[in-house]
């Protein structure tokens, strides 16, 4: 089964599959050196990038990442105020420090090579890495593809296969959580607890969750804190400060609209998106493109409901386990299946986890899940320059709204309903099959290409 942290990870922005994938690829790749024992021979490297990564890798900082993952920073750990200085470094003095130790050439215009025209095979974001010695052989060549969440597999790798763990409650289906609910009086949030602590003790898990919530919550806080432009070119403003700023100030003015709390949740997704945008510290959530919409329903929670850091963790599991279905049987990749993959899916996971959290039953919850990823369907990934900006941050806003308001409908009903959300997983699945490349994470299509990009 895939785990609670592998849907929520800790990294930066812009990008968990053009920024965090490619930075663990070139992770993986250093390692497989060592291995190897061609660590010590390795001169320098080369990285190819692939269809999206190589149409949108600028836009998405994926050069940026190469460097970081072949220096041997880790998109959890890395310190974002460090990113510029380390590249900066690299780029200026021609050396590069190999995991972090060894000294190897780099140039930069040579090393990383985006390549427009070789149809990628295994996956839509594709990169290679060779090794070459000195003398000018190649040590080592391996394919990797970033395949949606920051999740990274090499060429060959299953990642069926890589799921060794035994967990009390296998699912792949909304129709498992459903039969495993009924059959052991759980909620879905207490079978993956369940799943998850067969690894590790349950405060852990706790803890390791309290932590997601954190740096979710200090990306909303950083992102309202913030003014000036967004890198990359476009010249866009942070519009998060100044529109909290409006709200404090109608609240002091007793201007109270009746849809102020669209306005508040609005607010908390474009400030972690803007964060996001600017390479800041945000959780894939399920991926960095989508990275706002799980903690603005989550603050909604926190400071329009009646909270509760136990509400929080069923909010976060079951979320999670949505997340998974999506992954399992159908895409997270924009590259793949479209912005209905990353918006629509956290929209999905964000209704199901609020309603949760609301003491909704399971069946309430799939529904909520289900309405949630009904309406985004078709939603195509066209981001203008190639950067997680427009329409990005906006689409964040909106699918926070979308998915509260799927919540309070799923909570409304009884948890019956005419579709299945297994039925819309497969439908998401087929109409990202159907989309024509253009609009999937490439920049060749829609906004990307009839709005003025300065």
């Amino acid at each position: 089964m895939i785990s609670v942290f592998d849907i929520f990870k800790i990294g930066i922005g812009p990008s968990s599959s053009h920024t965090v994938g490619p930075m663990r690829a070139a992770n993986r790749f250093v390692q497989s050196l060592r291995k190897q024992g061609r660590f010590i021979h390795t001169h320098r490297v080369e990285t190819v990038l692939y269809g999206s990564l190589a149409w949108t890798g600028h836009g998405h900082a994926s050069d940026i990442a190469v460097i970081l993952g072949l220096a041997g920073e880790e998109p959890e750990t890395v310190d974002p105020e460090t990113v510029a200085a380390i590249v900066e470094d690299a780029t200026s003095k021609g050396m590069l420090a190999l995991g972090g130790r060894r000294a190897m050439s780099f140039e930069r215009n040579r090393d990383i090579v985006f390549d427009r025209k070789t149809q990628p095979k295994g996956h839509p974001n594709t990169l290679s890495f060779t090794a070459w010695h000195e003398d000018g052989t190649a040590l080592a060549t391996e394919f990797y593809y970033s395949v949606g969440g920051g999740f990274v597999l090499a060429e060959g790798e299953n990642a069926a296969a890589r799921a060794t763990a035994n967990v009390p409650y296998p699912f792949r289906s909304s129709a498992d959580l459903l039969r495993l609910g009924s059959e052991h009086s759980l909620s879905i949030g207490g079978i993956v607890l369940a799943n998850e602590t067969a690894s590790q003790p349950e405060a852990a898990v706790r803890e390791r969750l309290a932590g997601i919530r954190s740096v979710m919550n200090a990306a909303i806080d950083r992102g309202i804190s913030q003014e000036g432009e967004l890198p990359g070119g476009l010249r866009v403003k942070r519009r998060a400060k100044a529109l909290h700023d409006r709200l404090l100030s109608d609240i002091g003015r007793n201007v109270r609209a009746p849809h102020e709390v669209m306005d508040w949740v609005s607010l908390f997704a474009i400030a972690v998106n803007e964060e996001n945008a600017a390479g800041g510290r945000v959780v894939t959530a399920p991926t960095n493109g989508a990275a706002g919409i799980v903690p603005a329903v989550l603050r909604y929670y926190h400071d329009f409901c009646d909270y509760s850091e136990a509400g929080a963790d069923e909010f976060l599991l079951t979320a999670a386990a949505i997340g998974m279905l999506f992954k399992m049987n159908a895409s997270i990749s924009g590259a793949e299946v479209g912005c209905q993959g990353e918006v629509g899916v956290a929209a999905s996971m964000a209704a199901g986890g609020l309603a949760a959290a609301l003491g909704g039953s399971i069946g309430q919850v799939e529904n909520a899940a289900e309405i949630g990823m009904e309406h985004h369907l078709g939603m195509t990934c066209d981001p203008i320059g190639g950067l997680v900006q427009i329409p990005c941050i906006e689409r964040n806003a909106f699918g926070a709204n979308k998915a509260i308001a799927a919540a309070s409908l799923a909570l409304r009903g009884d948890g019956t309903h005419k579709v299945s959300l297994d039925q819309v997983i497969t439908t998401m699945r087929v109409t990202g099959a159907d989309m024509q490349s253009k609009y999937k994470e490439t920049s060749q299509g829609g906004l990307a290409v009839n709005a003025v990009e300065c």
